[in-house]
């Protein structure tokens, strides 16, 4: 093997610069193919891109488009939901101004209607028991009674509207113990008949009319309140339309924001890339220009050299292959010493650690005799793809780590923005849990005082019912046991009048001439003697005896038992009165206080709702954090074993970098020393200036 790398020397010279000049040749013309396949990979990248680019900053403005309206019309609907919400409230208040005023008038009202309707009973009450009276000839006991004087003042006070025939009435009831009245007659009884219909007719008037106006007080009020519920009821429907508004145009406005800056992101992205590639395009033009210009300089070379006429010179200058033998036979031992030099030198810049030891064995190998020049050769050539490899490795491993480095800080950058939005979001969450825990205890609360008011309300109301009842109970039987009373007495007074009536009519018959003295006795005078004792005048007076009986006036009592039984009427329909309000007003305050409480009720539930959805949201951000958390640890970890694993590398990257080529280099002229180069290159003259310049640019 020595010997046959040793007759390669002994080739022309021409021959081996042809063949190097080829394979430049060969090399130059694939970079120049591998550069036009990456140009076209990197001009591909550069137009997808940009349409990518162009489609995202499209879309993105398209986007913004949309938005902008959608957000004013957003906001437009959200004002016109509050304007409604006010007007709704507005109406509210409206219905309960009318229905309070409404209440108001028809207390008024009925009150003047209980208070008309009493006074019409009585006077219809009076004017029955008038004509009762007179139609049993007791017109004077009747004068004497309180029916009377409620007739009387009723006429009184109508005396401007009353016709003539009325007015004898009034003159009757004005009368002393009715003197002058003939029951026969029935004048008056018939005039007191007529105006009792006509009272009975206008009070049935009466109660129609206030039948009909309480039935539109009741169709006022429930209308009012349907207009109240609904209006309730849109209230809290736009309430929750307004809250999802609100919420829609939020996250409108974020993605109007984020649109916003991934657009700016993009456009100064799409600037930096239409840069970048017109550079890149610029600096490939260049490139190639030069390559092109290369391959025409060893072309134009390998011509030159290798023509015919070059051919015939060539013999005819360069010494012939016996010549050549004699005088460039180099030794096998000078080649390795300079081989060996170069070696050595190349080991002076090596570190013991980073390969020395192989560089050591190649020297060993060229400073012995045993080892042929192909099997150095070998070595050399099998070191120097290794530390190609070696090379390649760590601008992968340079390249992996850059990547992995920028692409590892960036996810911490994204994961510790996310842990803080996290954290800034779930403190808003938190403080929204806890103003609905404030709002929630205060409706709890609300509701719980109102149903205590409704309680000690209802509590209160049947006391006073109770005590109504009492009252109506106690005053019913009072009058009961008043009737009884002036019924007692009046049946005696009564049958006292109907004998002494008789009595006076018997008299009056059997002397004519004592109707006077019948008269007095009417007026409780004593008697006169009868018919047997004027006959017998001879004999002696009788001996006095007591005072004949009269009968007692009886008008004072009637007239007080009257005044009580009234007294305890009127208090009865007072106290009627008094319960129909007060059950009224009770059932307002339940309506009121059952509506107030459905609607605190709705609140708290949708509250309580809305803290269940929010704790739910705790809860996941919560375990969003925690991930992002752990997350971000693992990649702080990574991040620090890149570190550890890359650091060292990436400080001395271009110190290995050029210590390898350093390395390379030293190895492929030991290599080209072997192979004979310089043996070629020393034998070219002054007249392939050319092409020994261009070959030395070409090894440089």
């Amino acid at each position: 093997q020595g010997a046959a790398s040793e007759m390669k020397l002994l080739q022309n010279p021409i021959r081996k610069v042809v063949s190097l000049l080829q394979a430049m040749q060969k090399k130059v013309t694939a970079e120049a193919n591998a550069a036009e396949e990456l140009h076209e990979k990197y001009m591909c990248y550069c137009k997808t891109s940009g349409g990518d680019l162009t489609a995202s900053i499209e879309s993105a403005r398209t986007k913004l488009g949309e938005l902008a309206p959608a957000i004013e019309a957003g906001i437009s609907k959200r004002e016109q939901l509050e304007k409604d919400l006010a007007s709704h409230e507005e109406d509210k208040t409206a219905a309960k101004a009318a229905m309070s005023e409404a209440t108001a008038l028809r207390e008024k009202e009925k009150a003047a209607y209980d208070k008309e309707l009493a006074e019409s009973k009585a006077n219809l009450k009076a004017m029955t028991q008038a004509v009762e009276a007179l139609e049993k000839g007791m017109a004077g006991s009747f004068l004497q009674t309180h029916a009377a004087g409620v007739l009387r003042a009723f006429l009184m006070k109508n005396q401007a509207s009353l016709d003539g025939e009325r007015q004898e009435v009034l003159s009757f009831l004005a009368s002393d113990e009715g003197s002058g009245y003939a029951p026969a007659s029935g004048q008056i009884v018939g005039i007191l008949k007529q105006m009792g219909d006509e009272m009975a007719e206008d009070q049935k008037d009466m109660i129609s009319t206030e039948e009909a106006a309480q039935k539109t007080y009741d169709e006022l009020m429930d209308a009012k309140k349907k207009e109240r519920r609904s209006l309730t009821h849109a209230i809290l429907e736009k309430l929750d339309r307004k809250g999802d508004l609100s919420i829609e145009i939020a996250e409108m406005k974020n993605d109007h924001n984020d649109t916003v800056r991934a657009l700016v992101k993009d456009k100064a992205f799409a600037a930096d890339l239409e840069k970048n590639c017109a550079e890149k395009e610029g600096v490939y033009e260049e490139e190639k220009k030069m390559r092109a210009e290369e391959v025409v300089a060893l072309a134009d070379t390998i011509k030159i050299l290798n023509s015919d006429d070059a051919l015939e010179l060539f013999k005819k200058t360069l010494p012939s292959s016996s010549d050549s033998f004699l005088q460039l036979q180099a030794t096998t031992a000078s080649m390795r010493a300079r081989a060996r030099d170069l070696i050595t030198q190349a080991r002076s810049k090596v570190r013991p650690t980073h390969g020395a030891a192989r560089l050591d064995f190649i020297s060993l190998a060229l400073s012995g005799r045993k080892v042929g020049l192909d099997k150095v050769i070998k070595m050399v050539e099998e070191l120097i793809a290794t530390l190609r490899e070696e090379q390649e490795g760590d601008d992968q491993k340079k390249e992996y780590c850059t990547v992995q480095l920028d692409g590892a800080g960036e996810k911490q950058k994204v994961l510790e923005r996310t842990v803080s939005d996290i954290g800034t979001s779930m403190e808003e969450v938190k403080e929204a849990v806890a103003t609905l825990v404030d709002e929630i205890a205060s409706l709890t609360k609300s509701i719980a005082a109102l149903d205590q008011a409704v309680a000690e309300a209802t509590r209160q109301r049947k006391e006073e019912h109770a005590e109504f009842k009492e009252v109506l109970a106690s005053n019913a039987a009072a009058k009961d046991l008043i009737v009884l009373a002036r019924t007692r007495l009046g049946k005696f007074y009564k049958k006292t009048s109907l004998l002494q009536a008789a009595r006076q009519q018997q008299l009056q018959q059997q002397d004519p001439s004592n109707g006077d003295a019948g008269d007095a006795g009417d007026e409780g005078d004593v008697p006169s003697p009868s018919f047997i004792q004027l006959r017998r005048g001879s004999l002696p007076p009788p001996p006095e005896s007591s005072e004949a009986y009269k009968k007692k006036s009886s008008s004072g009592v009637f007239s007080m038992l009257d005044h009580l039984i009234h007294d305890v009427e009127r208090e009865m329909t007072v106290a009627e009165r008094e319960e129909k309000s007060s059950q009224e007003e009770y059932t307002k305050t339940m309506e009121d206080s059952a509506e107030k409480r459905a609607i605190d009720a709705k609140n708290l539930h949708d509250k309580q709702g809305a803290k269940a959805n929010l704790e739910g949201d705790l809860e996941v951000k919560h375990s969003e954090k925690k991930s992002a958390e752990k997350e971000l640890m693992a990649t702080k970890g990574y991040i620090q074993s890149l570190h550890t694993d890359c650091d060292w590398l990436m400080q001395y990257y271009d110190v290995r970098k050029e210590a390898r080529s350093d390395e390379i280099g030293s190895l492929g002229n030991a290599k080209d020393i072997l192979n004979g180069a310089d043996f070629a290159l020393v034998q070219f003259r002054s007249a392939h200036t050319r092409a020994r310049t261009l070959l030395h640019r070409r090894a440089i």
